[in-house]
């Protein structure tokens, strides 16, 4: 079982068991929910790249279309059809994906660092003079939020909304579906009003894209780019993170200068990919699959976890080495690779910057997992520091609007 609290965990040991069965093996996603899932790394790469066989869109889902799925599955929210890049095959998936790809371009690389600075020292201020901290809940969570919420020009008085709905939203509470609803709500009133008063955002590109978007179009771009932002940005923070403050030759390293958060940065994508198990696809037909039978219809997760850790992966790759799966492969290749990097980059610096003596208050090396299939992250991530005074923080650099 892909879910539940055996699975978070000891989310490892189901890959064995999922290995056992080879390159590809039946899992429970959720109750009642059944798919494929890819751990081997070779198996994954082929899937990725095969649109002839396999396909991106849900309408396709068998069991779905049988009322085989219960109603209200919290796998539905990440899975169920939209008319997004991440649902589309061929014509459709080349039109939205040159105006997602087109929007993210525009997206200026020094104001994208200042803006993930001011919103980290933001949140810094919070916990600076408390002494303990937890990274999760209290950073890395929120930090992504509140950089979309300036990357779709959302006003200041609807940020602390919009980070509310996209809490709810990414939690595996019965909270998400309410989350999903108000922050599809939010992304409405943006659209509207950025179809009146254009700005320099995401939201005001998107709308007025040579793609000629719709309205119900443009939502779910914006919805996808979110959706796909936030949860993995926030992960591989605190991954990142983790990393830094466990590993006493990295974080020894880090200290002598001989050591860039992005090389830890990239270790974390290889042992502890933020999208445990996504990018669903579905056979068009029956089909084979490096030797394991693929009914058509049926979902088809990549683990990309799985696949990582794949111990049939030449042994000294080298962290270097960016050929994990962590940014899926393939045409559905994630988009936003750089700015993605920026994000986490710019948020780990600042804050190991302005809590230089921080260290981990747990002393175990496999922290307990969120619950749900599809994310890798910590529950929580307890810290401890010495508190410091606000003075030390440049006020003029604050965020606001996130009350």
């Amino acid at each position: 079982m892909l879910h539940g609290p055996a699975f978070a965990a000891r989310p490892r040991a189901v890959y064995e068991q999922l290995r056992a069965q080879g390159p590809a093996g039946w899992a429970e996603i959720a109750p009642q929910v059944h798919a494929l899932v890819v751990t081997r790394h070779r198996a994954a790469v082929t899937l990725l790249n095969d649109t002839r066989t396999y396909s991106k869109d849900a309408r396709l889902w068998k069991a779905l279309n049988n009322g085989e799925i219960p109603e209200h599955s919290p796998v539905l929210g990440m899975m169920a059809w939209r008319p997004s890049v991440l649902y589309t095959d061929d014509e459709q998936h080349a039109r939205l994906r040159w105006a997602m790809d087109d929007c993210l371009a525009r997206i200026n690389p020094h104001q994208l660092r200042e803006t993930t600075r001011r919103s980290a020292l933001t949140l810094i201020a919070r916990i600076i003079d408390k002494g303990r901290a937890d990274l999760m809940g209290d950073f890395a969570d929120i930090l992504p939020m509140l950089v979309f919420a300036e990357l779709l020009g959302c006003p200041p008085e609807k940020t602390a909304r919009m980070v509310h709905a996209c809490q709810d939203l990414i939690s595996a509470g019965p909270e998400a579906a309410r989350g999903a609803t108000d922050f599809a709500g939010l992304l409405y009133e943006l659209i509207q009003m950025r179809r009146v008063r254009p700005g320099q955002d995401l939201t005001s590109w998107m709308i007025g894209h040579a793609a000629e978007l719709s309205d119900d179009e443009a939502l779910n771009q914006l919805f996808c780019a979110v959706g796909a932002g936030i949860i993995p940005v926030a992960a591989c923070t605190a991954w990142t993170l983790h990393l830094l403050l466990r590993d006493d030759d990295y974080a020894g390293n880090l200290a002598a200068g001989t050591l860039t958060v992005r090389r830890a940065l990239e270790k974390a994508l290889w042992e502890r990919s933020p999208m445990a198990n996504f990018s669903v696809h579905y056979a068009r037909y029956d089909t084979v699959l490096h030797g394991v039978h693929v009914p058509g219809g049926v979902p088809i997760l990549i683990s990309h976890a799985a696949a990582n850790t794949d111990p049939a992966l030449p042994q000294g790759l080298g962290y270097e080495n960016r050929s994990h799966l962590a940014w899926s492969a393939g045409p559905h290749r994630c988009p936003a690779i750089s700015q993605a990097t920026t994000i986490v980059q710019t948020g780990v610096e600042t804050v190991l910057d302005q809590l230089w003596d921080m260290n981990l208050t747990t002393t175990d090396p496999e922290p307990v997992l969120r619950h749900g299939p599809f994310h890798q992250c910590p529950q929580s991530m307890p810290v401890s520091f010495r508190p410091k005074s606000h003075d030390r923080l440049p006020a003029n650099t604050l965020a606001g609007g996130t009350s």
